[in-house]
C-alpha cells in the first residue's frame, strides 16, 4: 500500500471555526457527510452544542455518530484561542487535513462614520485571529500531507475584497488581507503540501447578511451549501492544484457586485 492509499484511508481531520451557524454549519455537515471527524469553535457554548444536535440528527448522522463533531468554546480575538483549539482536536487524535477559517464579523459604515475602534475590531476577529490560527498550526498540516494529499487551508473572504462596496471599507480591508495571507501561505507552504484558498462570494444568504434584505431578498443571495461544496471540492484535490483564490458572484448585470 502506497502513501496515497495510506492517506485514502485513514479518517482525516478538520477544524472549522465560527462552524455553529452559516456557511460554517454548511461546510461542517459537508465534511461530516464525507466522512471527515471535524472541531468546530464557536464563542456561544448553547449554539455550539445546538448545532452538534442538529448534525447528529441531519444527513450525516451515521458518520457522526463514527466520528463525533468536537465543538471548543472560543473567541477568535482571544491569544489564547488558537493554542487551546489546536490542542483539543490533537488530544482527540485527529490530524489535521484541512483548517476552514470561517470565524468573522462585519459592520456597515461609511469611511467618514468609521471609528478607529471599530476598525481594529474588524482587524482582531477577521485577520489577527486567522493569522494566528494558521501559524500555530502550520506543523500540523504539514504533517497530514502526505503524497499527493494536501493539507488545505481555506479562509471565508468576501466579494468585497477583491471588488469595493460603499458602506464596507473596514470588513473589505480585512478580508482582501485574508486574501494576501493565503497567496503568501502558497509561496512558502505550498511545495510542503499546504494549499490555501480564499473564497470571495457576494452576499450568501445567512444571519450575518440579513441586514441586506430590505434591498436583496434572501432568494437572490448566494446559498451557504453552494460555499460547502467548493470547500468539499477543494478537500479532494491533490497537492500539485493551487487555487489562490475563488471569485463567487450573484446572477445579474453587475457580475462584480456582492
Amino acid at each position: 500500500m502506497d502513501a496515497d492509499d495510506v492517506g485514502a484511508a485513514r479518517v482525516r481531520g478538520a477544524i472549522v471555526t465560527g462552524g455553529s451557524r452559516g456557511i460554517g454549519l454548511a461546510v461542517v455537515r459537508r465534511l461530516v457527510d464525507d466522512g471527515w471527524a471535524v472541531t468546530i469553535t464557536g464563542r456561544d457554548a448553547a449554539g455550539l452544542d445546538a448545532a452538534v444536535d442538529s448534525i447528529g440528527a441531519g444527513t450525516g448522522a451515521g458518520a457522526a455518530a463514527r466520528h463525533p463533531v468536537l465543538p471548543v468554546v472560543a473567541d477568535m480575538a482571544d491569544d489564547d484561542a488558537p493554542e487551546r483549539i489546536l490542542a483539543a482536536h490533537a488530544d482527540a487524535g485527529r490530524t489535521l487535513d484541512a483548517l476552514v477559517l470561517n470565524a468573522g464579523m462585519g459592520h456597515g459604515s461609511r469611511i467618514v462614520d468609521t471609528p478607529l475602534r471599530r476598525l481594529d475590531r474588524h482587524y482582531a476577529v477577521n485577520l489577527r485571529a486567522a493569522f494566528a490560527l494558521v501559524s500555530q498550526a502550520i506543523p500540523a498540516l504539514r504533517e497530514a500531507a502526505s503524497g499527493a494529499s494536501a493539507a488545505r487551508v481555506i479562509a471565508m473572504s468576501s466579494m468585497t475584497a477583491v471588488m469595493p462596496e460603499p458602506g464596507l471599507a473596514a470588513y473589505g480591508a480585512t478580508k482582501a488581507a485574508l486574501v494576501s495571507l493565503c497567496e503568501t501561505l502558497n509561496a512558502e507552504e505550498s511545495a510542503a503540501g499546504v494549499i490555501a484558498t480564499a473564497i470571495c462570494p457576494g452576499y450568501v444568504d445567512t444571519d450575518m447578511s440579513a441586514w441586506k434584505h430590505g434591498d436583496l431578498a434572501a432568494g437572490e443571495m448566494i446559498r451557504p451549501d453552494d460555499i460547502a461544496e467548493l470547500v468539499g471540492a477543494l478537500v479532494r484535490m491533490s497537492r500539485y492544484a493551487v487555487m489562490p483564490k475563488i471569485v463567487v458572484s450573484r446572477p445579474g448585470e453587475g457580475l462584480f457586485t456582492a
